[in-house]
């Protein structure tokens, strides 16, 4: 297994709907170009063929700018993108079964909603857990209730991975996160809407260094 640590800053996830106006590669490139180092390709309602010509051009786009780049779910879209890793869900394959097709350098990140499945992560050998939702967010179907600031401070405390935050965080609850102790953040709504999405990454991405610094 790699070593791996998750960039300080923005947390980059795709959406469906892109940003305002945008089509969905340069929706990426601004956010890779506002600071994000590390971006996950989660697109659910594409079809596979889309879904690897997606995550091949996306895969040619974070290596332009030294990001690391992640796939939802799909381990034969991972692995057929060169992705750099794979982040799954509680009902997907086991971490076990995902490092045995991925092999041992791969990145394996697993969303965690409680301190057992933190905990499990790590029995598991997972390199990275999600930890979310935090707040209430419409951003993901079927997402279970937000597990509070209470789960993060747990993690923060006691949970030896790199985590990342994610659900229904946005620029005016950012600070509520960044004082829990989290240094990878994921604001999939906040720049998906943004008028600006590069200077809207831009922007948050100081945010969390700045508070990091002090």
């Amino acid at each position: 297994m790699k070593k791996f640590d998750l960039p300080i800053g923005v947390y980059a996830i795709t959406d469906s709907k892109s940003g305002k106006n945008k089509e969905f590669l340069e929706y990426c490139e601004d956010l890779l170009k506002g600071g994000a180092k590390i971006i996950q390709y989660r697109e659910k309602k594409r079809d596979l063929k889309l879904l690897l010509e997606e995550a091949k051009a996306l895969r040619e786009l974070t290596l332009k700018y030294n990001a690391t780049f992640i796939v939802n779910d799909y381990l034969d879209i991972a692995l057929l993108s060169e992705a750099d890793g794979i982040h799954i869900g509680q009902d997907d394959l086991p971490i076990k079964d995902v490092r045995k097709i991925l092999g041992e350098n791969k990145i394996i990140g697993i969303s965690t909603h409680n301190p057992q499945e933190a905990q499990q992560a790590i029995i598991d050998g997972a390199d990275y857990i999600g930890v979310g939702p935090i707040f209430y967010t419409e951003t993901k179907e079927d997402v279970c209730a937000p597990v509070t600031l209470e789960y993060l401070d747990f993690v923060n405390k006691n949970i030896k991975l790199p985590y990342v935050a994610i659900g229904g965080i946005k620029e005016n609850n950012i600070d509520k996160v960044l004082a829990m102790g989290a240094k990878s953040i994921c604001l999939v709504s906040e720049l998906v809407g943004a008028d600006n999405t590069l200077e809207t990454t831009k922007r948050i991405n100081n945010i969390i260094k700045h508070w990091h610094k002090n």
